[in-house]
């Protein structure tokens, strides 16, 4: 079964709330272990543009926000219902998502 890794850069106050999702559609299982994942903090930055609604900030201007950058695994066969169930839960308009594949070594 091929895996791939999951990456969410949320705001840190709903990092909770994307890993307890992420858990319960099945993503970070790893061996004998789930919810497995890896976070590490920084300062995500971006400009609302006209017609945006965002969470944070406002239109024209450069925000920074400390943000929460969380990394897991999950079957490749559910990284769309995985993903359908962190934008439930990120508070973002256009949430950043990376996927990227893994290779079996």
């Amino acid at each position: 079964m091929p895996l791939v890794k999951i990456v969410i850069y949320t705001p840190t106050s709903h990092a909770d709330k994307i890993r307890q999702a992420l858990a319960q559609a099945g993503a970070g299982h790893i061996g004998n272990y789930d919810s497995c994942s890896f976070s590490v903090k920084g300062v995500g930055r971006f400009q609302p543009l006209k017609g945006a609604k965002p969470f944070i900030g406002e239109a024209g201007k450069v925000e920074e926000v400390p943000e929460e950058r969380i990394e897991t695994i999950c079957p490749q066969e559910k990284v769309v219902q995985i993903i359908a169930e962190i934008k439930k839960v990120h508070p973002y308009e256009e949430p950043a998502i990376d996927v990227y594949p893994l290779l079996e070594i």
